[in-house]
């Protein structure tokens, strides 16, 4: 393997663990419209305001665009290294459902991803011109059955794709161990099922209160 082969594995690491702390924080930012309005838009307020975070929402948009396009890279450089299949080769031997799905995983979290910003990000940052008073907008969008449909299609997606996902970041990092790894694939596993689950349920939650 290149040396350059290597640092693209690794770039696909640190930017994977990366969008994984983001997807983390998000999640439990979102929750709180659990509890109510006021503790949403306290939340909002702090991520929208925090100079901190608003510098790190940007280099999240380029963490995500290199992952992209890394991914896409190392896909096509996995296939090429492989032109031969066998007619009698099980797919499902030697590789699991989510590692062979990717790309088409990843694909599908890019377009929920430009989804989200049209109904979030724009609104909020360009539109409302307040952060704070989130909650609403939350409300609203979630009260389309439509919405909620694609947007917990999204999020199954992107527990298949965080399954394989958060085990490779380790690995392409090198932090692989016989010791360890067991135990990085069985959180990886909870953590694919609490993203998944936790972002389809609020979203089914404010849609079925909302009726």
């Amino acid at each position: 393997m290149s040396y350059s082969s290597i640092g693209r594995k690794v770039v696909m690491g640190l930017t994977g663990l990366f969008l994984i702390t983001f997807i983390t924080i998000h999640l439990l930012i979102n929750s709180f419209s659990l509890v109510g309005p006021e503790l949403f838009n306290a939340g909002s307020k702090f991520m929208g305001t925090n100079p901190v975070i608003q510098t790190m929402q940007y280099v999240l948009a380029l963490g995500f665009i290199i992952h992209i396009i890394m991914g896409i890279r190392l896909t096509i450089q996995n296939n090429a290294a492989r032109p031969i299949k066998y007619v009698h080769n099980d797919p499902s031997a030697n590789s699991t459902f989510s590692s062979r799905y990717m790309i088409f995983t990843g694909v599908l979290v890019l377009l929920f991803l430009i989804l989200h910003l049209k109904d979030f990000f724009v609104p909020i940052k360009f539109e409302h011109g307040t952060f704070g008073e989130d909650y609403d907008l939350l409300v609203r969008v979630f009260s389309n059955p439509l919405y909620v449909f694609i947007y917990v299609v999204a999020f199954v997606g992107l527990s298949i794709h965080l399954h394989h996902g958060f085990q490779s970041a380790f690995q392409s990092l090198g932090w692989n161990h016989p010791k360890y790894t067991p135990f990085v694939k069985k959180l990886g596993l909870v953590f694919c099922y609490v993203v998944g689950i936790g972002f389809s349920s609020i979203a089914l939650f404010h849609y079925f209160n909302s009726l």
